[in-house]
């Protein structure tokens, strides 16, 4: 079995499935950010969107709040490391997107978690920002730039 999945692995896909295995990475965040009102369970995704400091702070639960961003960055961290693994073909390169994301995410979650403890009373628009880290593939959008340098660089 280990054998094989190396031999899958140092196989160069075809230009079209490999662009066809992105598309469907960023279809696969598309959709989470689609459906993400039914997917999951986020009382402030109604809070920010009305983009209003002074509106009433949500009740909520906890526990289901945290399993829910836990899932949602599961989800997008998946799709994440799918469109960087066939954009670059790079085993260690997805790892290195995995670790990454991983700990851009276990730096910037506990901090949103205290900004809605603390009802985002340290201020709302840092709330805001630090939680598009927490539900958004941002870290992504900048690991994406950045491959796509190191492999010019690589190839020069």
């Amino acid at each position: 079995m280990i054998v094989h999945i190396s031999l899958l692995q140092s196989i160069k896909l075809p230009k079209i499935l490999k662009w066809v295995l992105v598309l469907s990475g960023v279809l696969g965040l598309i959709g989470i950010r689609g459906l993400e009102d039914k997917l999951f369970y986020d009382p402030f995704l109604r809070f920010f969107k009305t983009a209003n400091p002074n509106e009433i702070f949500p009740d909520f639960v906890w526990g289901k709040l945290i399993i829910s961003y836990l899932f949602r960055f599961g989800l997008n961290a998946f799709f994440s490391l799918v469109i960087i693994h066939f954009l670059f073909q790079n085993k260690e390169w997805t790892k290195q997107a995995f670790i990454l994301i991983l700990l851009v995410f276990a730096i910037v979650f506990p901090i949103y978690l205290f900004c809605i403890y603390d009802e985002f009373d340290f201020g709302y628009l840092f709330s805001f920002y630090v939680r598009r880290f927490v539900i958004q593939p941002l870290t992504l959008v900048l690991l994406v730039p950045i491959f796509y340098y190191r492999k010019k660089m690589i190839q020069s």
